[in-house]
């Protein structure tokens, strides 16, 4: 249908109906205002670019101290284990050493009653034939195992190691010595396994008398001398 003429002879328009609604209804897209331009693609990225730019060496630091923070907690650590380790492996060695020695004593301590008997044949001129095979071979086993016999005439009496049946006044001494040996003693290492049995020869009272003077002297004459 043709549209009526206006008195100039020009067709008059009808109204003009503007959709400003911001979002689509066909599409449910967001719409631009009009006359704005839309940012391009290239606009876009060399916008982000230099954001990109900025904020990347700051999470690279960020991580690398991270990164360093956990390598040392771990390298701590394992060092703590390692040291734990040690220290265990140490104590059971020590026990273990303990134990063994222990065990040793009580079986070799089973053996000394044999030891004197082949101690006093020797003294008596008694140990031949196989008999001082057998003795010496056994002598030479418990030797090789660390049982070491001690205690020896004129040896200065230790009541550490030693045990006095009776002390004997003597003037050729002067200081508790061992006179006569009664039973040796034995020791593993550090550990007596059975304390030597011995008489003692001790200084006499003139002697030890003596003995305490000349050590007094030394002290009268300083104090001489300090005055």
């Amino acid at each position: 249908m043709a549209l009526p003429e206006n008195e100039n002879g020009n067709e008059e328009q009808g109204p003009v109906i503007r959709d400003k609604r911001r979002i689509d209804p066909d599409t449910g897209e967001l719409r631009s205002p009009e006359g704005a331009q839309e940012p391009s693609a290239d606009s876009e990225e060399e916008s982000a670019e230099p954001a990109a730019e900025v904020g990347a060496p700051a999470a690279d630091d960020a991580e690398l101290d991270s990164l360093r923070t956990e390598v040392t907690e771990r390298t701590n650590d394992l060092k703590r284990l390692q040291a734990e380790y040690v220290n265990y492996r140490k104590r059971v060695e020590r026990d273990r050493a303990a134990v063994r020695e222990q065990a040793l004593s009580q079986v070799l301590g089973e053996l000394l009653p044999v030891l004197d008997d082949i101690g006093r044949a020797r003294a008596h001129d008694e140990l031949t034939g196989g008999f001082k095979s057998v003795g010496e071979s056994l002598e030479a086993l418990v030797a090789k195992l660390g049982l070491k016999k001690y205690a020896e005439q004129g040896d200065e009496f230790d009541p550490n190691v030693h045990e006095a049946l009776t002390m004997v006044p003597s003037p050729e001494v002067s200081v508790p010595t061992i006179m006569e040996v009664f039973q040796p003693g034995y020791l593993i290492g550090e550990r007596v396994i059975r304390p030597a049995r011995v008489v003692v020869a001790g200084p006499s009272a003139e002697e030890a008398g003596a003995s305490a003077e000349e050590a007094a002297e030394p002290v009268g004459d300083e104090s001489d001398g300090s005055q």
